[in-house]
């Protein structure tokens, strides 16, 4: 079993080829492809490989499959005896990416 594990968007996400993943939005255009050269861990035939804290020469290529948004959060403040209250809703922005290839 063949598998990395990279740091993309303040995150750490354990990724396989052909296997896609959602991450913090990137502003490109879906189709684009992406070079992720902050790899942790890979694990190529048994053999693995730790970075200190990233390999170096190590690129793992990607693309960007489409804009995707999270699950939609209601954030409600209200002050007592004030009759003051506020409701907000939001959603984070993010990408859905393939992994093309170590």
């Amino acid at each position: 079993m063949e598998y990395a594990i990279i740091e993309i968007g303040g995150h750490q996400v354990w990724i396989e080829e052909g296997q896609h993943f959602i991450t913090n939005r990137i502003l490109t255009t879906p189709g684009t492809s992406v070079l992720i050269n902050r790899v942790l861990l890979i694990n190529k035939g048994g053999n693995l490989h730790f970075g200190q804290p990233y390999l170096e020469n190590t690129k793992i290529k990607g693309q960007i499959l489409e804009h995707v948004r999270g699950s939609k959060i209601t954030v409600y403040k209200m002050k007592s005896k004030k009759k003051i209250s506020s409701k907000k809703r939001s959603s984070s922005r993010n990408d859905k990416i393939i992994n093309k290839q170590y």
